[in-house]
């Protein structure tokens, strides 16, 4: 009898339709049934001896929540047998769209600490504590969508029990060491993270959306021109690449389409046609690879009233010193259509970046500065210190891309501009390893957009910063870090960006999911941390409350209104 590997995953759902993912033990058909009559099923396709199928489910009621039931060859494997939580459930949303939307998300998640990692995780996992307290509470609200805006997966930072599992059949002192080398080790990240008991029933039960950041693959992937030439001389990157593009698209990247992109989908009819789809993605993985225009991970959606654009900032960047960009052209192209097309149709338009578009001050300015010295603004010798410094310190965000950064700010207030603007933007990151949100205001009379524009920035999930890092980000943002910002910028030859910002809530550290809950044209936002009490129990605590106030107060429950320009804002923190 076939056996569930892993999931469900409960992916995309709208009014009256989702998909399921699942991996399995051998072929066989997957069968979804829903109580009501509504269902699907798939017959299983294989990619390196695995066997996943994605389950398009079509029937349901538009506004409802209906069970429903995992079935293999007509054996039923899920829920599974003697579980303590509660049925697994697809809510769809309604009809009209005009009920409230709530929208959870976070990024960076260890799934079990790292061997030999140089700080251990503070807290409990933010995951585990939203799927306990949703569990004990059944009735309580859930998010109708989970943003995981990247870092699932840490392919080079194994815990000891997946290092133990290489070390079955590999030389760990051999490059790539404890990191991952290919396909069949990025499975068992997988597994150690999504059969997490308290995350496998929330994946299972609340809608999930993805995008890869650079620990999917490794960290500071694709940072430079020479950090990627460094990359391409060693002898196990080209198999780790492809088996990172390979199994995101399989385990994550399948599930942001809707059923009618999948049926439009080359790729995924041709995998699931063939009794072994593993080169046919191997080939896919190497052609996204050596040329980013031959692969989208970006993708939109539309909840009713409210646009989702998930942008990809990591595999399509151009990186020939000098012509640097986040995006290349064909990627910048498809997201200005996606935030355009239709405009007047949405009330809030989210910006899904892994990295952040606003940062602190000081950090914005040496991320600049040091983009202009490696171009050679201050000659050969700074521009070659400031390479080796760009890949010490990370220096690689929307910052780090100056002309990309002014072009997404264009684009967002493009956006957010004239009689059919939304009444928010949103964008919405993770990466940085702490929560906070800014407002940017654009310089020169009438450039401000109509809409309200939000930096919303949460991370991590499950993970940590040193202490010296918390108070070299509490200074970035301070009055020093932005008089020495400016200092760098004058050295770095730097033009003034088209906005300034400013703080208005956190920095915040800690294990952690912000919530947008959008109803109308208007929003709330929360930001929860997961807290060990001294009794040992375990919850989430609100730490972020109302507007007026703009304070932070562990432990008391409140939101931060946010609505189109000329009503109440939070204040500085």
């Amino acid at each position: 009898m076939a056996g569930l590997r892993l999931g469900p995953l409960l992916r995309y759902v709208d009014a009256d339709s989702a998909t399921v993912w699942v991996e399995t033990d051998r072929p066989c058909e997957v069968r979804i049934r829903c109580e009501g009559g509504a269902g699907g099923a798939e017959h299983t396709w294989q990619v390196a001896g695995h066997h996943y199928a994605l389950v398009p489910v079509t029937g349901l009621v538009p506004g409802s929540a209906t069970p429903y039931q995992v079935l293999l060859d007509e054996q039923q494997v899920w829920p599974l047998p003697d579980s303590h939580f509660p049925r697994s459930t697809i809510r769809t949303l309604p009809a009209s769209g005009e009920q409230p939307l709530r929208l959870a998300f976070g990024s960076c998640r260890w799934s079990a600490t790292p061997s030999k990692a140089a700080h251990d995780p503070v807290g409990p996992d933010a995951l585990d504590t939203l799927a306990a307290t949703l569990a004990a509470d059944p009735d309580r609200e859930r998010p109708d969508v989970l943003l995981l805006l990247g870092d699932q997966v840490y392919a080079d930072q194994t815990s000891e029990a997946t290092a133990r599992a290489l070390a079955a059949h590999r030389d760990l002192t051999e490059p790539p060491w404890k990191q991952v080398a290919d396909y069949e080790e990025y499975t068992h990240l997988y597994y150690e993270s999504w059969l997490d008991p308290e995350v496998r029933w929330l994946l299972s039960t609340v809608p999930s959306c993805m995008i890869f950041d650079d620990h999917d693959v490794i960290d500071d992937w694709n940072t430079s021109a020479a950090w990627l030439a460094r990359m391409r001389t060693t002898t196990w990157w080209r198999e780790r690449i492809l088996g990172g593009l390979m199994s995101y698209w399989v385990h994550q990247h399948l599930g942001n389409l809707s059923p009618a992109e999948l049926a439009v989908d080359e790729l995924y009819a041709q995998v699931r046609a063939v009794p072994d789809g593993t080169d046919l993605v191997r080939e896919f993985a190497a052609d996204a690879n050596d040329d980013p225009a031959c692969a989208r991970w970006s993708y939109r959606r539309d909840f009713g009233r409210v646009r989702l654009v998930m942008i990809d900032t990591r595999a399509t960047r151009v990186l020939d010193e000098g012509n640097r960009a986040m995006l290349d052209k064909s990627e910048g192209e498809w997201l200005r259509q996606a935030v355009l097309e239709g405009r007047g149709s949405y009330d809030h338009l989210l910006l899904g970046s892994s990295l952040p578009w606003l940062l602190p001050h000081l950090i914005h300015a040496a991320e600049g500065w040091n983009a202009a010295l490696c171009a050679g603004e201050r000659g050969p010798r700074w521009a070659r210190r400031s390479e080796f410094l760009r890949q010490r310190a990370d220096l690689e965000h929307w910052a780090a891309f100056p002309d990309s950064f002014t072009a997404l700010t264009e684009l967002i207030a493009e956006a957010g501009s004239g009689a059919d603007a939304p009444a928010t933007v949103c964008v919405l990151s993770g990466d940085v390893h702490h929560a906070y949100v800014a407002e940017p205001h654009w310089r020169g009379a009438g450039q401000e957009p109509t809409s309200r524009v939000l930096q919303l920035t949460c991370s991590p999930v499950h993970n940590s910063i040193p202490g010296s890092l918390q108070a070299g980000f509490r200074f970035g943002w301070s009055r020093s870090g932005r008089w020495l910002g400016k200092l760098l910028a004058r050295h770095g030859r730097l033009t003034r960006p088209p906005v300034k910002w400013r703080r208005t809530g956190g920095p915040w550290f800690g294990n952690q999911l912000m919530t947008l809950t959008l109803a109308g044209r208007t929003a709330r936002i929360a930001l929860d941390q997961a807290r060990r009490e001294k009794q040992g129990d375990v919850r989430l605590v609100t730490v972020w409350r109302d507007a007026a106030a703009g304070a932070r107060v562990a432990g008391e429950t409140g939101d931060a209104d946010v609505s189109a320009r000329g009503t109440d804002r939070p204040k500085s923190g």
